[in-house]
């Protein structure tokens, strides 16, 4: 495996993080939180200058980095600390490194598709000869897919991999001619059609010239394709059908960059393919970050929603330490997991 790629897949989770802990540090100084240190990376610090209330640190390990503020465990006394704020101040704070992780990863998708002259679309453009599906009552030239069996369509690979996951009978949602057609209890089944070597559903899809509003419009339904990917890859993780040894943490996120850095054709394929996955992962973090897990962002606005439903109700101020002993359990059992999770990623290095 070549090093450069290791190197520069560190460098991008890397950066993923620090974007996060910046969304968190940026938002903070608006609206008047005072932040003690400001860290990108974990480790013994390689450099730090203290500029104002604000220790500013470059660290050793570039896997991690903070964003330390002011009272966010508990009441510090100090009247800009984190836990006296408003709880829309609390939240926007909370929120702002999700944000930012999907900001980055849509930028970074949007960059790469500025190159593009024309996108695959969803539309069909020509049936194979015998195709029993084309008809008035059926698919027609220029049907574009919008939504099959209720799954949004944003890439024309969805198609068939909806086509797929079906039993043959479908509710389809098209767009011909400007307007919404719904094909109800409509039957297909792939086939073999002469000269094909493989079983077909008989459709083509067409090409869409990649405008500036274009790539604008793929950008960000690629950036949704990533999202609904994360969120079937937990409802599968939820069900069983995929297990702790199919996770992977840091150590196995910079080898799978570095492994598809180098598996591609040329070294600008291997940065494109990096940066692909970088977005993808950028998204997959925005996504995990805000899930209702006691020491995640996400856990922590359940959390603090919570005790304000509870201070509405019984009109008392609830002592934050409650919520940070919480957090507390929550960030150890996370921790298991991820020590867990990286000896599994140690584990398949040597397999």
């Amino acid at each position: 495996m070549s090093l450069i790629y290791v190197l520069f897949a560190i460098l991008i989770f890397g950066l993923l993080i620090a974007v996060h802990e910046f969304g968190h540090f940026s938002v903070a100084k608006l609206c008047g939180v005072k932040v003690n240190e400001f860290s990108v990376g974990m480790g013994p610090a390689i450099w730090k200058k203290q500029r104002g209330e604000t220790l500013y640190a470059l660290r050793a390990v570039p896997l991690g980095g903070y964003c330390a503020m002011e009272g966010e465990e508990e009441d510090s006394g100090d009247p800009r600390a984190f836990v006296v704020q408003p709880w829309w101040k609390r939240i926007l704070i909370l929120c702002a490194g999700s944000f930012n992780n999907f900001l980055l990863g849509l930028i970074v998708i949007f960059c790469l598709y500025l190159g593009a002259a024309a996108f695959v679309s969803p539309t069909i453009e020509s049936f194979v000869d015998g195709c029993p599906y084309e008809s008035a009552e059926g698919l027609q030239v220029g049907d574009r897919f919008v939504k099959v069996n209720g799954h949004r369509i944003y890439q024309y690979y969805d198609v068939s991999d909806f086509l797929h996951q079906g039993n043959g009978i479908y509710d389809l949602v098209l767009l011909r001619d400007g307007r919404r057609v719904v094909l109800n209890d409509f039957a297909m089944t792939p086939q073999l059609y002469e000269g094909q070597e493989r079983e077909l559903y008989g459709f083509n899809f067409g090409y869409e010239e990649a405008t500036f509003p274009v790539k604008i419009r793929y950008s960000w339904d690629t950036a949704m394709e990533f999202g609904r990917m994360v969120w079937m890859g937990l409802s599968q993780l939820i069900h069983g059908e995929v297990g702790l040894k199919d996770m992977s943490g840091p150590v196995g996120i910079v080898d799978l960059m570095a492994e598809t850095g180098e598996s591609a054709a040329s070294t600008t394929d291997a940065l494109y393919n990096i940066l692909y996955l970088g977005a993808f992962i950028a998204i997959n973090l925005a996504i995990m970050n805000m899930l209702p897990i006691p020491a995640l962002d996400g856990g922590r606005i359940f959390l603090l929603i919570v005790t304000m439903l509870i201070e509405a109700v019984s009109r008392r101020r609830l002592d934050p330490k409650y919520e940070s002993w919480i957090h507390a359990g929550g960030m150890a059992l996370l921790l298991a997991l991820m020590a867990v999770i990286m000896f599994n990623d140690v584990l398949k290095l040597f397999h």
